[in-house]
């Protein structure tokens, strides 16, 4: 049996979960998440506590016992306290300016790079080189995030570019005057 499928999961305070025949949904302070489930895997809510099981043992239930039971934490996780990145931009003349839900950023090109925010997401700039992404959907503050790194990447030799803030980048020497 699948280790994390099997994990008991506890529904904090001020989150509900309803669960149908074909969907969990799960709301709290943050906001409302829904997924769907796969027939053969069975979730049940009791005494504050959610439990994923599947109906036998074949491979394509196995995949989706743990992922279920993940998808249904990160929910949970997602609606009481939320998800957040943070990314910094190192270079000359490199910084973010957040307005709205409107990122620009100035990353070395001809021109500032505008980026749109989507729907529940947040953004906070404490610093001009410093940017926080919070949400309460995982994949989609990660998804952003990731989508604003690409803007600029770290490059090797000087360390420029957009990273995650506890991100290690390898830097490289460089060549040797002869």
């Amino acid at each position: 049996m699948s280790r994390i499928g099997k994990r008991i999961l506890t529904i904090p305070e001020k989150v509900t979960v309803e669960v149908s025949i074909d969907s969990v949904t799960v709301t709290g302070p943050l906001g409302s998440m829904s997924t769907t489930i796969k027939p053969g895997i069975n979730v049940k809510v009791e005494d504050g506590k959610v439990l994923v099981s599947r109906a036998n043992d074949t491979k394509a239930l196995k995949q989706l016992h743990g992922t279920t039971n993940a998808n249904i934490s990160n929910m949970l996780i997602g609606v009481s306290t939320g998800f957040k990145k943070e990314l910094e931009i190192n270079g000359v003349g490199y910084k973010f300016q957040v307005a709205g839900s409107s990122l620009t950023i100035s990353a070395g090109y001809s021109h500032p790079v505008k980026i749109e925010a989507p729907k529940g997401i947040k953004m906070e700039s404490p610093s001009a080189t410093e940017l926080t992404v919070s949400g309460f959907d995982k994949q989609l503050v990660g998804e952003f995030a990731a989508q604003v790194r690409k803007v600029r990447m770290p490059e090797p030799y000087k360390g420029k570019g957009i990273k995650y803030k506890e991100e290690h980048i390898r830097r490289k020497e460089g060549k040797k005057a002869a």
